[in-house]
C-alpha cells in the first residue's frame, strides 16, 4: 500500500560527500596518537557529521507514495431538484459505496450536502457505515452555490490519497463561482466526476417582475409593467392562459386594482396596466398569476412578484399615542393638519411591523407613549427591540423625522431607558447629575418555578426590569433556594444601586435556578427591612412578586410595615391554583395600593414587567410650583424663527432628562428651575445621522402647557417643529428609478432630466439599500450603494440582492432635493427559476483534468442511470465507478532536514569527546562478570567489608610469620643424631688433653621489671579483633 523513499530538494549538494575520502586521508596521519580504536571511531563520527551537513543542504525529504483512493461525494440539496430526486441520492452513494471500494486498499469516502451552504452529512471514513436515505444536516435549500461545496470537499480531503469529486448536481448555482473553485481543485490534483440530474421538461410560467416609477406625483397617471416569463420545452410551442392579478397594498388596507385574462405565449412577456393615486403615501403593488390549467405550470411559487412606489404630496405624519388615554392628543392632530400636514393617528395597539410600512411617512411622533401601557395582563402592548430599531433606523439610515413629546409616560419616565431609542434623541433619559435625585427602589419575588418554561420567564421578565431602571435606582431580587435568599448584596441589605453593577446583575440573573417559595412573609419581610435601610434616598418604593398563588399569605405586621414605608405591591399570578391562589395575591396588592394581574399567556411577563418597573422612574416628572416660562436658549434656531421669544407661556411642568455631551445637540427651551442646566431641557433637536430628532419633554396642552393652547403661537411653534424634522418633501425633480434583478445581484438605473426635458449630468448622486432581515426585522443592514453615470442623464448602481424579501432603496439626487425611495421585492428564490440543467457548465467541470492525471467523468445518462447500473449484477453494467484506479499515486513529502542537523550536531559532540576524553576500562570485565552471572542466573558472594578483609588477610601473613620461625627453631634430634658425631668437634676431656677446661660463663642478668614485654600472638589477634569491631561502629557502611 506505501511506498518510502527519500528526495532531495536541492540534490546538487550531494556532490559534497566526495570530500569523505579526502577528511580520511588528512584525518589518518593527524589522529594518529590517539590509537587505534579511537583514531578510527573519530573518523567515522566526523565522517558522519559532514554527511549530515551535506544532508540538511540539499534538504532531505521522506517520501511517501500511496495508492490509496478518497472519494468525497457532493450532493444537491436544492429546492430546483425534484424532493424524490433528493431523496434517491443517498440510495446511489450507498450502492456506488458498495459495489466499488476497495477495502483492503483503505479507499475512503465522505459525503456533503449542499444548498446556499454546505454541511458534511457523512465524515471522511474507510468502514461501510450504515447510510440513511434521509439528510440529516440543516441546509437553506433555496439556493445553490457549487462552489461552497468544492471548497468544502477540498478541505477535508487528505493528503495521502488520491482525491475524487463526485457531483451530483442539475448545475443552476445561482450563488458563487463553480467553475473558478472546480479549476483551483483540479489544478491540486482533485479528479472531478459529474453525475448530472436532469430536469424533467415541463412549462414553467413565472412573474419575473413589476416595474413602477418611483416618487409619483399624487394625482399622475402612471403605468407599471409587469413581465412574465413562459419557459416551455423546446418544440412544444404550449401557451398558457390564466388570470393576471394587480393587487395594491398600503398598511392593512389591500385592494385589487386590475384583473385581466392573457394568455402567455412561449419566451417573455410585457403587460402594460395604467394607474393612478389621488393618496400620497408608500404602496406595495404585487402581480400575481393563476393558471387557468394548475397542470400547465410546473411551480406555482415563482408566480408572485411586487414593487414599490411612493406618491409625493404634501408632508404625512405618523403621530402614536397611548391607546390607554385616546384622543389625548386631538387638538396638536387638527392644529397640524391647518398647516396643510397630513397627520395619521395610530394608538400602541396597532403598531407598525415593518420598516416598509413606516416609507408611508416623513416624520413620526411619539406622543406620551410608554414602552409598554394598559391596564391589565390581556392588553398590555408595549415596544419590541425590533420595533424601536426599525424606529431609529429610519430616521438615521432613511432620513424620516422622529418626535417624542412629553408627558409623564414618556422619556425616562416612560421606561424608555437604555434603549435604541434613548441613543436617537438629543437628551439622555437617565439623570446623571447628583443635584436632582430622581431615586427609586425596587424589589422583585420570583416565585413562578411551577409554570411551564418558568425559570426561562422569571429569567427574561427580571432581566427586562434591571434594563428599566436609571443607573441610581436600587433593586434587588429574592429567590427561594432552600430559603430566602437574595440573588445578590446580602452583605448590604440585599436591594443595591444598579449603575455600578447592572452588568453584574444580569449575569447572576442568567444563572439563578427558581424554587418553590412556601410562603410569601419571609421574602416580603426581608424586603422590607431592606426598603428601611434605604430610608429617604428614594422617593418610590416597589414590589412585584409572580407567583402561582399556592404560598402562604404575609402576616399583617408584614404588610404593614411596607404600608407604613410606602411601597406599593403589584402581583402577578400565574398559573393560579384556583380562586384561593389568585385571592391571596389580589389581597397583597389591594392591601398596598399596587395592582393586580392574572398571566394567561407567559409572552405577557415581560411586558408587565417592564410597565411595573417604570413606577419607580415617577420622580423624574417635575412640576414647579407656580409655573414657570421657558426661556429660550436658541434664538436663531430654525423651529422657533418668528415667533416671540418673550411670549412664552409658562409649563407646570416636564420630565427631566440630561443633555448628551455633543457639539450636534442644541438647546432651544430651558427651564429656568432646576438650576441644573443639563437637567432642565424642554426643547432640543439634533441631526441623527441622515434625519433629525426633536425632544420636547413638556406636553402639548393636555396638562403641562395648557395655556399654550391658547397662545398665537402654538401653530407655528409644532408646525416648524414637525417641518424641521421631517424628510424633505419638494419637487423631486424629473427622476425615474427602474431596477433589474439578475444572478443575485439587483441593478439601480436612474435616469435624471430637467424641466425642459435635457438631461442631468455629473450629478452627486449617491444611494443605499436597506436589506430585508429576517421576519422580526432584525438582522436588516443600511449598505452604501456606488452610483455611477454610464451615459447621458443616466446613473446606475448595484448591489447584491440573493435573500429573498423587500430591499428598500434610497436614492439622495443630490443638496436640497428630496430622496427618492423606491425598492424590489425578490418574491422567491431563484431556485424556483431553474427549469432545465445547466449542461455546458457540468461538461466544463468534468473535463477539467486532474493535475496531471485524466479528465473527469461525465455521465451522459444522469443520476437515474447511475442508480440503475449500481443496483444491476455484474461490473460490466457500471456507468460509474469513482474508486477507479487511474490516478497518479498520491506522494507525501515530509523534510527531514531539521532531524538531520539535530543528529548532526549529536555526532559532532561525539567527536569531540573521543579525541578529547580517554575512557579507561577497567571497570568493563567486573561489569561484564556481573552480566553474565545474571543471564546465568549464578549467585554472587556476597561483599565483604573492606576492614574485615584487610584483617584476614594480616591474619594470614602472621600466621605464615609464626609458621616459619616455627620451623627456623625448631631442631630435629634424631637428625642429629643420624648425622653422625664425625659432624662434631673433637670433645676435650680435661687433664687428659693437657688443656684447660673452659670456666663457666656467668648467669645472664635478669631484665628490668619495666621493660616493655613483646605482644604475644593471642594479644595481638585479639587487638586487630577490636579494632575491626570499633570500625565497624564509626562507619555504618562496614557493617
Amino acid at each position: 500500500m506505501f511506498n518510502h523513499s527519500l528526495a532531495f530538494d536541492s540534490p546538487g549538494y550531494l556532490a559534497l560527500l566526495a570530500l569523505i575520502p579526502l577528511l580520511w586521508w588528512w584525518g589518518y596521519r593527524s589522529l594518529a596518537g590517539l590509537g587505534k580504536w579511537r583514531r578510527w571511531m573519530a573518523l567515522a563520527l566526523r565522517s558522519l557529521v559532514l554527511a549530515a551537513i551535506v544532508l540538511a543542504l540539499a534538504d532531505v525529504q521522506y517520501q511517501r507514495k500511496n495508492d490509496q483512493m478518497t472519494v468525497v461525494y457532493l450532493l444537491d440539496q436544492s429546492l430546483s431538484i425534484p424532493a424524490e430526486t433528493r431523496a434517491a441520492m443517498m440510495e446511489v452513494v450507498k450502492q456506488s459505496i458498495t459495489e466499488h471500494r476497495n477495502a483492503d486498499r483503505g479507499d475512503r469516502y465522505a459525503v456533503i450536502v449542499f444548498g446556499r451552504d454546505a454541511e458534511v452529512e457523512i465524515p471522511l471514513v474507510e468502514t461501510e457505515l450504515a447510510l440513511h436515505n434521509r439528510v440529516e444536516s440543516l441546509l437553506d435549500p433555496e439556493y445553490t452555490d457549487v462552489g461552497t461545496a468544492i471548497q468544502r470537499a477540498k478541505a477535508i480531503f487528505p493528503h495521502d490519497a488520491a482525491r475524487r469529486i463526485v457531483l451530483v448536481t442539475d448545475g443552476n448555482q445561482n450563488l458563487g463561482n463553480a467553475y473558478r473553485e472546480a479549476r483551483a481543485a483540479a489544478d491540486s490534483g482533485v479528479s472531478i466526476d459529474v453525475v448530472p440530474v436532469y430536469l424533467q421538461a415541463r412549462t414553467e410560467v413565472s412573474v419575473e417582475k413589476i416595474d413602477l416609477p418611483a416618487g409619483v406625483q399624487q394625482g399622475q397617471p402612471f403605468e407599471m409593467r409587469v413581465v412574465v416569463n413562459n419557459d416551455a420545452p423546446e418544440g412544444s410551442g404550449a401557451n398558457v392562459a390564466g388570470t393576471l392579478r394587480i393587487i395594491r397594498k398600503s398598511g392593512d388596507d389591500e385592494q385589487i386594482v386590475a384583473e385581466d385574462q392573457i394568455t402567455v405565449p412561449p419566451g417573455k412577456r410585457v403587460f402594460s396596466i395604467p394607474g393612478e393615486l389621488d393618496q400620497t403615501g408608500f404602496y406595495t403593488y404585487e402581480a400575481r398569476f393563476s393558471p387557468a390549467t394548475p397542470t400547465d405550470d410546473g411551480m406555482a411559487q415563482n408566480n408572485t412578484a411586487t414593487a414599490f412606489t411612493h406618491i409625493r404630496g404634501r408632508g404625512r405624519i405618523l403621530l402614536i399615542e397611548n391607546f390607554d388615554t385616546p384622543g389625548e392628543f386631538d387638538y396638536l392632530v387638527d392644529r397640524l393638519r391647518t398647516e396643510e400636514l397630513e397627520v395619521e393617528v395610530r394608538t400602541t395597539a396597532d403598531l407598525f411591523s415593518s420598516l416598509v410600512e413606516l416609507q408611508a411617512y416623513d416624520c413620526i411622533i411619539l406622543g406620551n407613549v410608554p414602552r409598554s401601557s394598559g391596564s391589565d395582563a390581556d392588553n398590555v402592548a408595549n415596544f419590541s427591540d425590533a420595533q424601536i430599531e426599525m424606529l431609529t433606523r429610519n430616521t438615521s439610515e432613511l432620513g424620516c423625522g422622529l418626535v417624542m413629546m412629553g408627558g409623564a409616560e414618556t422619556f425616562g419616565a416612560g421606561g424608555w431607558s437604555n434603549t435604541e431609542l434613548e441613543k436617537a434623541m438629543p437628551v439622555d433619559f437617565q439623570i446623571k447629575s447628583a443635584k436632582v435625585s430622581p431615586v427609586g427602589a425596587l424589589a422583585l419575588i420570583m416565585h413562578g418555578g411551577e409554570m411551564p418554561k418558568g425559570n426561562y420567564w422569571m429569567k427574561r421578565i427580571a432581566a427586562e426590569s434591571i434594563k428599566v431602571l436609571g443607573s441610581r435606582d436600587y433593586c434587588g431580587l429574592v429567590q427561594w433556594s432552600g430559603t430566602d435568599q437574595w440573588l445578590w448584596g446580602r452583605g448590604s441589605g440585599g436591594i443595591v444601586q444598579v449603575g455600578p453593577f447592572r452588568q453584574r446583575m444580569l449575569s447572576m440573573i442568567d444563572r439563578m435556578t427558581i424554587g418553590d417559595m412556601p410562603d410569601f412573609d419571609g421574602s416580603m419581610k426581608m424586603a422590607a427591612a431592606a426598603f428601611a435601610k434605604l430610608g429617604t434616598n428614594v422617593a418610590v418604593k416597589h414590589m412585584i412578586i409572580i407567583s402561582d398563588g399556592d404560598a402562604s399569605a404575609p402576616k399583617a405586621a408584614t404588610i404593614n410595615s411596607l404600608k407604613q414605608q410606602g411601597v406599593r405591591v403589584s402581583t402577578v399570578a400565574v398559573g393560579s391554583h384556583g380562586r384561593w391562589g389568585s385571592k391571596t395575591m389580589q389581597d397583597i396588592a389591594n392591601a398596598t395600593g399596587g395592582k393586580y394581574y392574572v398571566v394567561k399567556s407567559a409572552s405577557a411577563l415581560p411586558k408587565i414587567y417592564q410597565r411595573e418597573a417604570r413606577r419607580i422612574a415617577r420622580p423624574l416628572v417635575y412640576e414647579p410650583k407656580p409655573p414657570v416660562s421657558p426661556q429660550i436658549t436658541a434664538p436663531n434656531h430654525e423651529i422657533i424663527r418668528g415667533l416671540d421669544v418673550d411670549a412664552l407661556p409658562p409649563i407646570s411642568g416636564f420630565v427631566l432628562t440630561d443633555v448628551k455631551q455633543n457639539p450636534l445637540v442644541e438647546v432651544i427651551l430651558r427651564s429656568p428651575i432646576p438650576v441644573d442646566e443639563k437637567t432642565s431641557t424642554v426643547l432640543a433637536a439634533w441631526n441623527y445621522g441622515a434625519g433629525k430628532t426633536v425632544a420636547l419633554t413638556t406636553d402639548a396642552g393636555r396638562r403641562w402647557a395648557d395655556t399654550w393652547t391658547a397662545w398665537d403661537g402654538y401653530d407655528k411653534l409644532f408646525s416648524q417643529i414637525v417641518r424641521w424634522a421631517m424628510r424633505p418633501v419638494g419637487d423631486t425633480g424629473n427622476y425615474t428609478v427602474a431596477t433589474n434583478v439578475g444572478d443575485g445581484r439587483t441593478e439601480i438605473i436612474i435616469t435624471a432630466m430637467d424641466e425642459a426635458g435635457e438631461f442631468l449630468n455629473n450629478q452627486a448622486m449617491t444611494a443605499s439599500v436597506l436589506t430585508p432581515g429576517d421576519a422580526t426585522g432584525a438582522g436588516a443592514q443600511t449598505l452604501p450603494v456606488t452610483v455611477e453615470q454610464v451615459a447621458p442623464g443616466r446613473y446606475v448602481g448595484s448591489f447584491a440582492s440573493e435573500d429573498a424579501g423587500s430591499y428598500m432603496v434610497v436614492v439622495n439626487p443630490g443638496a436640497e432635493k428630496s430622496p427618492i425611495i423606491s425598492g424590489v421585492n425578490i418574491s422567491y428564490s431563484a431556485e424556483y427559476r431553474a427549469a432545465e440543467t445547466n449542461v455546458p457548465l457540468l461538461k466544463s467541470l468534468a473535463e477539467l483534468p486532474a493535475g496531471e492525471g485524466p479528465e473527469g467523468v461525465y455521465v451522459e445518462e444522469g443520476l437515474a442511470a447511475v442508480a440503475e447500473s449500481d443496483a444491476a449484477d455484474g461490473a460490466d453494467a457500471a456507468v460509474l465507478d469513482p474508486f477507479r484506479d487511474d490516478l497518479p499515486r498520491a506522494v507525501s513529502n515530509q523534510s527531514i532536514w531539521p532531524w538531520i542537523i539535530v543528529a548532526g550536531s549529536v555526532l559532532f559532540w561525539s567527536d569531540v569527546f573521543v579525541r578529547r576524553v580517554q575512557v579507561n576500562l577497567e571497570w568493563l570485565p567486573p561489569l561484564l562478570a556481573r552480566g553474565r552471572d545474571w543471564v546465568l542466573r549464578r549467585e554472587r558472594a556476597a561483599p565483604v567489608p573492606e576492614t574485615m578483609s584487610r584483617l584476614r588477610s594480616r591474619k594470614q601473613q602472621v600466621t605464615s610469620e609464626i609458621e616459619g620461625r616455627k620451623a627456623a627453631a625448631r631442631f630435629s634430634l634424631e637428625e642429629a643424631e643420624a648425622r653422625g658425631d664425625a659432624d662434631l668437634p673433637p670433645v676435650d676431656s680435661g687433664a687428659a688433653s693437657g688443656k684447660p677446661q673452659p670456666k663457666p660463663t656467668a648467669p645472664p642478668t635478669a631484665p628490668a621489671a619495666d621493660a616493655p614485654q613483646p605482644e604475644s600472638y593471642t594479644e595481638r589477634l585479639l587487638k586487630a579483633k577490636k579494632k575491626v569491631w570499633d570500625d565497624r561502629d564509626e562507619n555504618p557502611r562496614n557493617k
